[in-house]
């Protein structure tokens, strides 16, 4: 059975678990959702390296786990070069802001990025832009959403707040002739539809979790995984969850655990 470890700062990472279990069979899901140190987004670097370090080790020592998915594109900017070279046994998947296949979708060139802070400041994230922008002629409509997750970490969805938070960012995307937005941060495809809704348009977004899905199985059976059986997940949080909101996103029984924030 392939054990897979997955974390991120909260729920947003239950996207990326959510398209996993569409695809991988025989597979037990150990999840971390750092809460306590949540949003990643507005952390240090250097926080958000060592919160990614701790957290790797705990699933390597609690559940000897053969994958791991930074299911946080923040944490994949920062963190994933080293987690490479410390565990080189490991299948290691990051999470990055879809910009290539939206500069393949567009059909205006005008491109929409909703992303925290921290992954439009991130190295990785501006050398993904200058490589994939000269392709193609884009415009591309970059925004910081802070705030956005922890609206979403409490389950506020479609809340007059939540929405004036998007609208904000949203609507002057929506007078620009933007066609396609990269949902650049798990947490974000869990507002799509108010996305959607503000933008009085067929708009793309751009959600990279089925593709994790796919490369991790991919990866997997390289490694001689035998792809038919149970899907199981196990959620441990360093902190408060909305369990509700879990099996809302998930819509499969899950096992929550709190874990000694003195572990991680």
């Amino acid at each position: 059975m392939l054990k897979i470890g997955v974390f991120d700062s909260g729920l947003g990472g239950l996207t990326v678990v959510k398209a996993l279990s569409k695809v991988i069979k025989n597979a037990q899901v150990f999840y971390v959702a750092d809460t306590k140190n949540a949003p990643y987004g507005e952390k240090t670097p250097e926080e958000i390296l060592q919160y990614s370090l701790s957290i790797t080790q705990y699933l390597i020592d609690c559940y000897d786990i053969d994958a791991l998915v930074l299911a946080c594109n923040t944490a994949t900017s920062f963190a994933i070069k080293e987690l490479r070279a410390l565990y080189p046994h490991l299948i290691i998947i990051g999470t990055e802001p879809g910009v290539k296949p939206a500069i393949e979708r567009t059909q205006t060139g005008k491109i929409g990025i909703l992303a925290t802070p921290a992954t439009l400041k991130g190295q990785k994230y501006q050398e993904l832009v200058n490589v994939l922008a000269t392709q193609k002629e884009v415009q591309l409509f970059e925004q910081a959403c802070p705030g956005l997750v922890e609206q979403i970490e409490k389950g506020e969805i479609s809340t007059i707040e939540t929405k004036k938070l998007l609208e904000k960012w949203i609507l002057p995307m929506q007078e620009n002739n933007v066609d396609t937005i990269v949902l650049g941060c798990t947490h974000y495809p869990l507002v799509g539809e108010v996305i959607t809704d503000m933008m009085l348009r067929n708009v793309i977004l751009i959600d990279t979790s089925k593709a994790i899905a796919k490369r991790l199985l991919e990866l997997a059976l390289e490694k001689d995984h035998i792809n038919e059986g149970g899907f199981s997940v196990n959620i441990a949080t360093t902190g408060v969850i909305q369990n509700t909101f879990v099996e809302k996103i998930l819509q499969i029984p899950v096992n929550i655990q709190n874990i000694d924030i003195n572990k991680i």
